[in-house]
């Protein structure tokens, strides 16, 4: 695996207070969210 198992459940940690404190940060942390996953996902197939 790519990355480290406890990645993930940190980001989504992060976020959520993020939303939280920022609600209109909301589509920002989606988007980012979104492609970070996208391109761990197609490294993860390249490789």
């Amino acid at each position: 695996m790519l990355a480290h198992p406890m990645v993930f459940p940190v980001i989504s940690l992060l976020a959520g207070i993020l939303i939280l404190i920022f609600p209109p940060i909301l589509n920002y942390i989606v988007a980012v969210y979104l492609i970070i996953i996208g391109i761990l996902g197609i490294i993860s197939l390249a490789g």
